[in-house]
């Protein structure tokens, strides 16, 4: 049962990380949350992550806006 509980506390941590994500209004949901969770368990830089996703985030906005101008 010790295994039931542990479950339940992440998933509590998680829904109390996604609450706090939406109130910071990141964009990620719970999958994205969950991986930038899991990379910074195993040692990557928190804000090595988040300058990697607002970077990922500018391109896809470019792309997007050449895309519109295009098509």
């Amino acid at each position: 049962m010790a295994n039931a509980g542990n479950l339940n506390a992440v998933r509590e941590t998680m829904d109390v990380l996604l609450e706090i994500s939406r109130l910071l209004n990141t964009g990620l949901d719970m999958e994205s949350l969950s991986i930038c969770v899991r990379l910074c368990e195993q040692g990557i830089n928190p804000e090595a992550l988040a300058s990697v996703i607002k970077e990922l985030r500018k391109a896809t906005d470019s792309l997007k806006v050449a895309e519109n101008m295009t098509g």
